[in-house]
């Protein structure tokens, strides 16, 4: 049997009582490498409570003494990054510079976290009464429940994290059942950095068992997650029970418009490498796009060309490979699955379109498909997937109308060098973010966030930080 992972609380590892356990397996080979204890109510209950006991002192810390701590955390992580990206290959699959970059970005983001230690505001707000101040404070919601999701596990642990912290709040982390062993290197060097104990607290297990015992703890004062729109629907009614607060950013299905006077090679390119990106597993990348009818030919060969000449494999076996596998056998029979129906329901699979056996692992040709019904699945629901539905349009209306045609609305893409065209564009999507003329990728200084089943909040920058703090009303009579 392959090591299992411990729960850390209260700044130590601790055992879990149930003796069921999770196996975790590389995605490139099918091998089981390591396995977690599924963890319930009880271990759930231990880490609040430490995170309870220990937000107190840590929030009265001056904010740079917190920030200090960030600052150690993203030292350590430069320090320990060659084995924490070649462990999230491992876990996750992702080819190792995606993984590089990953670990580097969450580096980045605990000391532009950091930063803001100087930079936390209230208001002073203007009274009717006479010799009356009115002030607005911010202050820590308490205990944060970060549950996460396994196509970016490091940086979306940084993600979690880092804001809460900075801002005073206390943390209990459950990381996928998929992709839990980076993360045991992150409580490695929390440990290290001497982060005070009940600061930062992590509990394995299934969604089922260890993330419905977060979801529904009266202790945590906010729930902040990352999935699908099904787990967030049954976080939120989890959570509702205690009229806890949640942050959810949830699926995507993005679209990219891409105009008559467009840069065709840019736009092939930029769309390619965001669909492969992650073996197409990320939520704000391109799922679907809309090309004007005069130049869908010469795009849909393009693209073709190059998804075709796309290569994939296992990324520590391989390197240079574009593309790693899908996270499990599961994910690539419903990738499988959704592009058979389409196919079936006259939509043209231009190429790929077929799953892969290779070497024990789970791949998915790069696919592009033309001629898909705009209600059609493949249109309308989140493949996950390196799969491309492409559909031809003759009026930038026709084109807005069906991008905003979808019950998702994180991030969408419109290429064009008309700044009219793009600005227009801008005003009338109904998404949280728009990319003109570049890949779909956002900026940690940004405020990541959707619309509609997209998720409720957001995350990044100034405003996702304030996501972590309560508005508190003073009102002074002198």
């Amino acid at each position: 049997m392959n090591t299992i992972l411990k729960n850390f609380i209260d700044g130590r590892y601790v055992d879990a009582a149930s003796a069921d356990v999770v196996e975790v397996l590389n995605p490139a080979t099918g091998v089981v490498f390591s396995a977690i204890p599924d963890s319930g109510e009880a271990e759930v209950a231990a880490a609040v409570a430490a995170a309870g006991a220990a937000q107190g002192p840590w929030a009265k810390l001056p904010a740079v003494a917190r920030g200090g701590y960030l600052k150690a955390i993203a030292a350590k992580i430069r320090e320990k990054s060659d084995l924490i990206a070649r462990t999230v290959v491992r876990e996750q699959g992702k080819p190792l510079g995606l993984a590089v970059g990953e670990v580097a970005f969450a580096a980045d983001y605990f000391d532009y976290m950091a930063e803001w230690a100087r930079r936390l505001e209230g208001e002073v707000i203007s009274s009717d009464r006479p010799g009356e101040t009115i002030l607005m404070l911010r202050q820590p919601i308490g205990v944060v429940g970060g549950i996460l999701p396994w196509n970016f596990p490091f940086f979306l642990l940084a993600r979690k994290v880092a804001p809460a912290l900075i801002t005073g709040n206390t943390v209990v982390i459950k990381p996928s059942e998929e992709t839990p062993v980076s993360a045991d290197l992150f409580v490695q060097i929390a440990m290290e950095c001497e982060l005070p104990a009940g600061v930062f607290n992590l509990v394995y297990g299934r969604g089922a068992s260890t993330g419905a015992a977060l979801s529904s703890h009266p202790g945590v004062g906010m729930l902040s997650f990352t999935g699908s729109v099904d787990t967030g629907s049954r976080i939120m009614a989890l959570a509702a029970r205690n009229i806890t607060k949640v942050n959810l950013e949830l699926g995507g299905k993005a679209p990219a418009i891409v105009m008559a006077d467009a840069d065709i090679d840019l736009a092939v390119q930029s769309i390619k490498g965001g669909r492969l990106l992650n073996a197409g597993q990320a939520c704000n990348c391109p799922e679907r796009i809309y090309v004007h009818r005069s130049i869908h030919d010469a795009f849909v060969d393009k693209l073709a060309k190059a998804m075709q000449a796309s290569t994939y494999g296992d990324p520590l076996a391989e390197a240079g490979v574009d593309m790693g596998p899908l996270i499990n056998a599961v994910q690539a029979a419903k990738v499988e699955g959704m592009v058979e129906r389409a196919g079936k329901s006259g939509s043209e699979i231009v190429v790929g379109g077929k799953t892969v056996e290779r070497g024990g692992g789970f791949y998915f040709e790069p696919t592009v498909l033309v001629g898909c019904d705009q209600a059609s699945e493949i249109v309308q629901k989140e493949v996950f997937g390196p799969v491309l539905p492409v559909n031809a349009f003759d009026t930038l209306d026709e084109a807005i109308d069906r991008a905003n045609d979808s019950e998702y609305g994180l991030t969408s893409a419109i290429y064009t060098r008309d700044l009219s065209t793009a600005l227009r564009a801008c005003n009338e999507l109904r998404f949280g973010e728009t990319y003109i003329n570049r890949e779909n990728f956002e900026a940690m200084q940004g405020f990541h966030a959707g619309i509609r089943h997209s998720g409720l909040g957001g995350a990044d920058g100034k405003h996702g930080l304030y996501e972590n703090m309560v508005q508190h009303i003073v009102y002074l009579q002198q």
